[in-house]
């Protein structure tokens, strides 16, 4: 049963970009949105459009009442929001619509990093040491992390280096947990100090199939959030690939995972051992560089899984060609700690040359706040060779023509011209250290 109508539940780049593939599917697509995005162009982009009224983006009632109002069979999530909510996916499905999604069970099973690292050793796939009970540092050792089991964009999170320190971070993580995620349940873990952030795509349908596309290298980050990613990673071989693959592979078919989904690892640096960290049960901010480099268009892929249709093919089929790089444009300020900015478009007009990908929520005019997160855009560059597709992005980040808004753009250009980040020495310590 192919999916005829579809309701995005997001905004900004993510509802275009979502919308672009279902346009080419023959989809009809509706968008939900709040006053300050009236005359975004996701809004302006799609056939129907519905005004969301005070819960906006985070009140599932409205949304699913939109879809029922607008006779539209399908509802996307995006990412953030709604999209790793088990409830709203449940209550899309009890509303007789589909979720393009994994199994509501899925997704609450992975919120929760404790369950999330139960299913994995019980899979078969290596954790880091780790212990539920805050105050059992001893069976760990120093340094470690106190992270929030509900958490994620390093919210929740601390570096201990003491046994001085832990009581005093483990009060800060939980304060910051529950204000965060509404749940204080905070864990110790081992902490890598020389690491590196690699996560791997799953593809599941229902219908028994599974593969993997290969990894996405996201160590590039400030405040514990992604800015550059990159496929295939400079650090991977084949060897590691199949073996990070296959464990990815073994914890998708323990869930019975149906849809996209990744599995994040965190890799030692020196030793190259891989560690589960968490599984995301949404499409990634990222996706494009897996994109670019398989050919495989991932939105199209949940669609034609939530409309039950089988992939089609098997991971021999998967060849992955060439290296994709992308960079998050934001509206902030990097020589004042990355603090977010304010104002309004004044210009955006990226350059025809280099050919690259630009999955962009604004245009010339467009209005950024501080409602949102304050990401505008993010550039994709593919080349035959990582030296090449790095230099491509840097320079289509140059010749942008933009004003109005103090962007992190240069600082990205500065990193993909970094001898130690054209070398590969892209661990997650990159921007502290460099």
């Amino acid at each position: 049963m192919s999916i005829r109508s579809l309701l995005v539940a997001n905004r900004g780049e993510i509802a275009r970009r979502i919308f672009r593939t279902a346009r080419d599917m023959g989809i009809t697509t509706t968008a939900v949105f709040v006053e300050a995005d009236a005359n975004a162009p996701f809004v302006v982009e799609a056939d129907v459009a519905v005004r969301l009224a005070d819960g906006g983006y985070l009140d599932g009632e409205a949304i699913i009442a939109a879809a029922k109002a607008t006779g539209t069979e399908a509802i996307h999530p995006g990412y953030g929001f709604l999209s790793e909510n088990a409830a709203f996916a449940q209550a899309v499905i009890d509303a007789g619509l589909i979720w393009v999604g994994p199994q509501p069970q899925v997704i609450a099973t992975m919120g929760d990093k404790l369950a999330a690292k139960r299913a994995a050793v019980e899979a078969g796939v290596p954790i880091l040491p780790s212990s539920d009970d805050p105050t059992a540092d001893s069976a760990i050792g120093y340094p470690l992390l106190v992270k929030a089991s509900a958490g994620g964009g390093g919210k929740g999170m601390r570096v201990v280096e003491s046994a001085e320190a832990l009581v005093d971070s483990v009060a800060a993580a939980q304060r910051e947990a529950l204000n965060g995620f509404g749940d204080d349940t905070v864990f110790l873990e081992r902490y890598v100090a020389t690491s590196r952030h690699v996560e791997i795509q799953i593809l599941g349908d229902s219908h028994g199939g599974l593969v993997h596309l290969g990894e996405r290298d996201c160590s590039i980050q400030r405040r514990h959030q992604k800015i550059i990613e990159e496929s295939p990673s400079p650090v991977v071989d084949a060897d590691m690939r199949a073996a990070m693959g296959d464990a990815a592979l073994a914890l998708g078919r323990a869930m019975g995972y149906q849809s996209a989904g990744t599995i994040e690892f965190l890799v030692d640096d020196e030793s190259r051992e891989f560690f589960f960290l968490e599984v995301n049960t949404r499409l990634q901010v990222e996706h494009p560089v897996t994109e670019e480099v398989t050919g495989i268009d991932l939105v199209r892929e949940q669609l034609r899984i939530a409309g039950g249709e089988p992939l089609g093919y098997a991971q021999d089929d998967v060849s992955f060609t060439g290296h994709a790089i992308e960079a998050r444009l934001y509206a902030e300020d990097p020589d004042n700690g990355f603090l977010p900015a304010i104002g309004t478009v004044e210009a955006f007009a990226p350059a025809a040359d280099p050919v690259v990908r630009w999955d962009s929520g604004i245009e010339q005019g467009s209005v950024v706040g501080v409602d949102f997160d304050p990401m505008l855009a993010k550039v994709i560059a593919y080349g035959p060779t990582r030296t090449e597709a790095a230099g491509r992005l840097a320079l289509a980040l140059e010749r942008l023509h933009m004003g109005g808004v103090v962007t992190n753009r240069d600082f990205l250009s500065a990193t993909l011209r970094n001898p130690a980040f054209l070398s590969g020495d892209t661990t997650t310590d990159f921007i502290e250290r460099v």
